[in-house]
């Protein structure tokens, strides 16, 4: 019997700790072979759009795929299906909105835990909405994090976001004014907006910052300016070829040829090592997440097997 688990019961399984560990295995057995991902595809339908990406993780014994579409009043509902890669057999139907914002924020704790400094204390945000709020948390997880600050373009609600995170992190959260207070002298910055125009200027970057773009993944989203991105002496996307069809951020330069793709690496081979995450304390390091089904199943399949271990879930026939 396949398990049936809600984003309450989502809620309830996982923790940042664990997406994180979670998700860095699974990078691990991308860079051994063991694991593949196939990049999202979007149709186009009367009422909206839907979307499909799908991966593997044969150290796992793990086959998946995640499902979403604006489809109708209703919003988004994102669902993760996990299956037996020996037999097939379906695994678990999982709610997956709250498991997307955990994972979106754990593929960046990952990306700081091998690009950001060391020492890395301070950390600026760029948006404050729901998937600001796991981009700082997931920092937090990896780095001795003393301060933040955020800025958002709604004043009530980057003051919000500030109080929030401050009492959830135990860590000060100080709203400001402007992007540029925001982003100056940060050693790590996090951008996770829906803009269609740059949201961080690379003027703007201390030596030695890295920069985590979690929030365009469609070509007519623009987060960082063409400076940022060639600022960076390291770049590094969650899968290149899915990069090369959503990330506008470096879509631009490489249509300018400011930019190649050979140069853009996977964030598998610098969990791996086969790539530094840094080679100077003064290296400016970009990370590109685009979200990948990889790091879905990754969580999922952590999300399963604690459901499987505490009992939670309702278990529904699977022929």
């Amino acid at each position: 019997m396949a398990l049936f688990l809600t984003e309450e019961d989502v809620d309830g399984l996982l923790t940042m700790d664990a997406a994180i560990d979670a998700l860095e295995s699974s990078f691990r057995h991308q860079a051994d072979g063991a694991a593949a991902n196939i990049p999202r595809r979007r149709v186009r339908l009367g009422g909206g759009m839907w979307h499909f990406m799908a991966a593997a993780d044969a150290a796992l014994g793990v086959t998946g795929s995640k499902t979403y579409g604006a489809l109708g009043p209703g919003g988004s509902r994102f669902y993760v299906h996990l299956n037996d890669s020996n037999t097939g057999e379906l695994l678990a139907l999982i709610e997956a909105g709250r498991m997307g914002q955990i994972r979106t924020g754990a593929a960046s704790g990952v990306a700081s835990k091998y690009m950001a400094r060391g020492d890395a204390h301070t950390v600026g945000v760029i948006g404050s909405g729901y998937q600001a709020e796991t981009q700082l948390e997931a920092v937090c997880r990896v780095r001795d994090i003393h301060a933040a600050k955020v800025y958002s373009r709604t004043p009530e609600r980057r003051r919000g976001f500030a109080q929030k995170m401050t009492e959830r992190l135990g860590v000060e959260v100080t709203a400001v004014d402007t992007a540029e207070q925001c982003v100056k002298d940060a050693d790590v910055v996090a951008v996770i907006t829906s803009a269609s125009s740059p949201a961080l200027r690379g003027e703007w970057l201390a030596d030695g910052a890295h920069v985590n773009a979690a929030g365009g993944n469609h070509w007519l989203r623009r987060e960082l300016d063409g400076k940022a991105v060639a600022r960076a002496s390291l770049i590094v996307a969650d899968d290149v070829e899915q990069a090369r069809v959503e990330c506008a951020d470096l879509i631009h330069p490489v249509e300018r040829g400011a930019l190649t793709w050979q140069r853009v690496r996977e964030l598998w081979e610098v969990v791996a090592g086969a790539v530094p995450g840094r080679t100077s304390p003064d290296d400016v390091t970009l990370f590109e997440s685009q979200g990948i089904a990889l790091e879905d199943i990754a969580a999922g399949f952590r999300v399963y097997s604690l459901a499987r271990e505490r009992g939670v879930g309702v278990e529904i026939a699977s022929e």
